[in-house]
Formats: C-alpha cells, structure tokens, sequence
C-alpha cells in the first residue's frame, strides 16, 4: 500500500513548478501502478501552451476558472467539477482566467517519472 498526502509531496522533489503552472507529482512511474497522479496548479491569468505527443491525460477542476482551446478547434469552459480528457493528444492551449487560479487532479498514462516539464512545442518527452 501507498499512503502519501500531497503536503509531504509539495516539500519534496515531487513539486515541479514553471512561470505558469505548479505540479505536486503524488503518484509517478517508479510507483508501479500504470499511470502517474498528480494535483496541478494553474496560475491565475496565465495561458500554457501543451501538446502532450506521449502521453494521454485525464483532467478533473477541483477549483478556479479558466478555458481549454484544442488548436484549430472549439474552446471548452473550466470550472469546478469540469472533467476533460485529452485522448487524442490534443494540442491546446490552457489559461486560467484573473484572480481564478485552478486546481487540477490529473492522471498521466503513460505515467510520467517526475522531472518532466513541457518542452518548446508544449510536450513531455516519453522516458523510459
């Protein structure tokens, strides 16, 4: 059994951050469970740009606002008890809108290891 809260993950490696978005990874690759769980900040009024090549995603709002825009495509709100799925390796853009930070509960398959952050094209690389 695995028993972790996401305070002793946020003082740990397991807290990856970047200008837009903060990530507490609580479940990674090395866990051995097939997919990787991890509680995602985005920053209030900011846009991140993600194409996850690699990986599928499963995203559930836990609080705050914001959109999701697929690239060349419709534009989705996100608010509190929004579940998107990224099954397509969606290229998007996510923005969180002015004073609504949002806070995700999000499941990686393939699991991610820990250190991953997106690259220039929005992308996790896949690591063995």
């Amino acid at each position: 059994m695995i028993v972790r809260t996401l305070e002793e993950c946020r003082d740990s490696e397991r807290r990856v951050a970047s200008e837009t978005w903060e990530s507490v990874r609580m479940l990674l690759k090395d866990d051995n469970m097939g997919f990787s769980f991890h509680i995602t900040t985005i920053f209030e009024n900011t846009e991140t740009h993600i194409h996850y090549q690699n990986h599928l995603e499963s995203v559930y709002c836990m609080s705050g606002e914001g959109e999701i825009e697929v690239v060349g495509g419709k534009t989705y709100p996100i608010k509190p008890g929004t579940l998107y799925i990224l099954d397509q390796h969606d290229e998007h853009y996510l923005r969180a809108y002015e004073g609504k930070e949002m806070v995700m509960a999000c499941v990686f398959n393939p699991p991610i290891t820990g250190k991953e952050t997106h690259d220039e094209n929005g992308v996790y690389p896949l690591i063995d």
